[in-house]
């Protein structure tokens, strides 16, 4: 009579059984793959912001070497904007993906980009796409 509850038992309890050795399962492949999800979305985001950031830099770099022997005020002005440009991008982190101003201070530089843009008459156009990103003026 012992010997045929333990079967009983076993048979009843298989569907828990199951079940506790399926979401395991399931939870070890969902880590897995949601790590690699995780991965490929963060270089594929730090990618685009790098390429944000070094698309303005370049922009000031050659906007700072067309200024350069200019001496009007209003030309110091647009020198001044563009050295705050500078300085906001090279004190940009980017090798701490954890900082947690990160998304601030890019603004910012999105910011100055822009009030430089409207001091010196230009009218930019930032793109993104699957050939490439770039200014465009």
């Amino acid at each position: 009579m012992a010997g045929s509850q333990d079967v009983f038992d076993a048979i009843v309890m298989a569907d828990e059984r199951f079940h506790g050795e399926g979401y395991q399962e399931g939870y070890e492949e969902g880590s897995s793959l949601g790590i690699i999800e995780g991965r490929r979305y963060g270089t594929l985001h730090g990618a685009k912001i790098g390429s944000e950031i070094g698309c303005y830099q370049g922009f000031a770099f050659a906007w700072r070497c067309l200024l350069h022997g200019c001496a009007t005020e209003k030309d110091s002005k647009k020198m001044k904007a563009l050295e705050s440009l500078i300085g906001m991008i090279q004190k940009f982190p980017y090798d701490d993906p954890t900082y947690d101003k990160l998304h601030e201070d890019l603004d910012r530089i999105r910011g100055k980009f822009k009030q430089l843009c409207s001091l010196l008459n230009v009218q930019p156009d930032f793109k993104i796409s699957a050939e490439g990103s770039g200014l465009s003026f």
